[in-house]
């Protein structure tokens, strides 16, 4: 577990990573750190079969009891905690989902496979009970902007659409992808910290 601490904490997010590739990836990395630059504490980890070297995901009891125990260990330090993460990241999130977290961030929600939008992933949803944030590429082959805002209307879960974003909210090259990701951030940031219920760090008082 990695823990990225804001210098004036007003949130506390853990971030998992996606199916491809650990939390240490480019992609992890920039985000978290961007969270962090935004008063966001951002705690991220690898699920065992990353730590193990090896491609294929672990079993969905694996991914869950992983994460639960990451959430634990942030509970014990931080107390109030939100969860979500990149893609499958973000779904394990979504199935480990309790009261006790104060909501969800998904960046990249895997609706469904590619080319299968029949395979959904969301019959689990409108039972997870917190606030959902659902930060998406409008073109994700996994759920584009024309699915996931139909499914957040029913959850009156909050969305980001990044304009023309892949499943790695990666926009063409014609667009700026420094903004883009501010964007998305600013509203990641901004969603957890409205729901956060940790207290703001006090400016240390004036000497005179």
């Amino acid at each position: 577990m990695k823990v990225r601490e804001a210098k004036a904490p007003r949130a506390v997010f853990v971030l998992a990573h996606g199916a491809g590739a650990g939390s240490s990836h480019p992609w992890m990395v920039r985000f978290a750190e961007g969270l962090v630059a935004r008063g966001v504490t951002t705690v991220t980890f690898d699920f065992p079969y990353i730590v193990a070297g090896k491609k294929l995901p672990d079993r969905a009891e694996v991914l869950e009891a992983t994460y639960r125990a990451i959430v634990e260990q942030a509970r014990k330090r931080f107390g109030s905690v939100a969860i979500g993460g990149k893609s499958m990241g973000g779904r394990i999130a979504s199935q480990i989902a309790s009261p006790d977290v104060t909501c969800l961030v998904f960046f990249g929600y895997p609706l469904h496979p590619p080319g299968k939008p029949e395979k959904r992933r969301d019959e689990h949803l409108p039972r997870v009970g917190v606030p959902m944030l659902f930060v998406q590429g409008a073109r994700d082959a996994f759920g584009g902007e024309d699915e996931i805002v139909p499914l957040a209307k029913k959850l009156h879960a909050s969305v980001h659409v990044v304009a023309q974003g892949d499943h790695s909210l990666v926009v063409p090259k014609r667009l700026d992808q420094a903004a883009s990701d501010a964007a998305a951030l600013d509203a990641a940031a901004s969603f957890l910290i409205r729901h956060s219920k940790t207290k703001p760090t006090p400016a240390p008082a004036p000497k005179y």
